[in-house]
C-alpha cells in the first residue's frame, strides 16, 4: 500500500493550497535549477479538476514571482504526437495571456514540463531539456541581445525569451538517485520517499502527501482514481499487444505468400535455364511465363 499521493493527483487536488506551494516549488526548483516561487495558479481549457475529464492527463498552469509561465502535464498514455501537443500547449498560453493591443515585449516566458509515463521520441536519457538557439550557417556563431535588448527584456540570448521543454521520462531512470532531481524522479517512479531525501521540496511532501491525511471522502476518490488508473494502462497495453500480434500475423502471412510467389518463380527459372539452347526462346517463355529478358540472362 502506497504512503505518499501520486503527483499527479496531489497536483489536481492539493498543491493548489497556497499552504503546498513549497512542494512544487521544491520540483521546478531543482528541475529548472533555480529557485521557483509560485505566486497563482492559472485556469485553461485544460485545466481541469478531475483525471477522467482529459483522458488520465494531467494539464496544471502556474505562474511565478517573475511573471513567468509554468506548464506541467503528466501523461501515461501512449500519445505519438505528444510533440506537437507540447508545442500547442506553449502556444496556447503565449497567445492566451496577451491583451489585443499589447507589445510583444508583454508576453512572457513559457516553461513546458512533460512527466511521461511511456517511451516518447528515441533517446537514452530520461530527462530532456530543449530550448531555441538561433546559429549562423556559415560563422557558426549563436545570434544574441543587444544590449539594448538586454536592457528592455533581461537576458542574454532569443533563448531567455522563447518558450523552453523539459521531458521526464519516468520509466527510463535506473532507481540509483545522483543528485537531488533523481531524487524527485525517484519519487515520480517509486511514490516512495526515503527519510535522506535531500531535495527541495521532498522534506515537505513526505508530511503533506501522506494518503494517511486524506478525508475519507478524498482517500475514497483518490482509491476509485488509482484504480481507474490501472483499468485505462491495462487496456491500453492490451490494445498495444493485440495491434503487435495482428501486425506479427499479418507480416507471417505476407512472408509466406512472398515466399510462395518467389519459390514458384525460382522454379521457371530452373525450368528455363535447363531448356535454354536445347528448345527455340519463344516456346520457353510460352512454357514458363518468363519475359524475352529474364530469358536471355540466364
Amino acid at each position: 500500500m502506497r504512503k505518499f499521493i501520486t503527483f499527479d493527483w496531489a497536483l489536481k487536488r492539493l498543491l493548489r493550497n497556497k499552504a503546498n506551494f513549497v512542494v512544487l516549488e521544491g520540483f521546478l526548483s531543482e528541475l529548472l535549477r533555480q529557485d521557483v516561487k509560485i505566486d497563482r495558479f492559472l485556469e485553461s481549457e485544460g485545466n481541469k479538476e478531475y483525471a477522467r475529464d482529459k483522458s488520465n492527463r494531467v494539464d496544471i498552469m502556474c505562474e511565478d514571482g517573475q511573471g513567468r509561465k509554468i506548464i506541467i502535464e503528466v501523461q501515461y498514455e501512449r500519445q505519438y504526437s505528444y510533440f506537437y501537443r507540447m508545442l500547442y500547449g506553449t502556444s496556447k498560453a503565449v497567445t492566451e495571456y496577451i491583451d489585443e493591443g499589447q507589445g510583444y515585449e508583454k508576453v512572457t516566458k513559457v516553461y513546458s514540463v512533460n512527466i511521461v509515463y511511456f517511451d516518447l521520441g528515441q533517446g537514452t536519457d530520461y530527462v530532456y531539456h530543449g530550448k531555441t538557439v538561433f546559429r549562423g550557417l556559415h560563422d557558426d556563431d549563436e545570434l544574441l541581445l543587444s544590449d539594448k535588448q538586454r536592457a528592455l527584456f533581461g537576458g542574454n540570448a532569443p533563448a531567455d525569451l522563447m518558450p523552453e521543454y523539459y521531458v521526464l521520462k519516468v520509466n527510463g531512470f535506473n532507481d540509483v538517485a545522483r543528485d537531488t532531481l533523481d531524487e524527485w524522479i525517484s519519487f515520480l517512479k517509486t511514490g516512495d520517499i526515503p527519510e535522506h531525501a535531500t531535495a527541495k521540496g521532498l522534506a515537505e511532501a513526505r508530511e503533506k502527501l501522506r494518503v494517511s491525511n486524506l478525508s475519507d471522502d478524498e482517500r475514497r476518490d483518490y482509491y476509485r482514481e488509482l484504480e481507474r488508473q490501472m483499468v485505462e494502462n491495462d487496456v491500453m497495453k492490451s490494445k498495444y499487444i493485440d495491434g503487435v500480434d495482428e501486425g506479427i500475423r499479418q507480416g507471417m502471412e505476407a512472408g509466406i505468400r512472398q515466399g510462395i510467389k518467389e519459390g514458384e518463380h525460382n522454379e521457371k527459372l530452373k525450368i528455363a535455364r535447363s531448356l535454354k539452347g536445347k528448345v527455340p526462346v519463344a516456346l520457353i517463355m510460352e512454357s514458363t511465363g518468363l519475359t524475352e529478358d529474364e530469358v536471355a540472362a540466364l
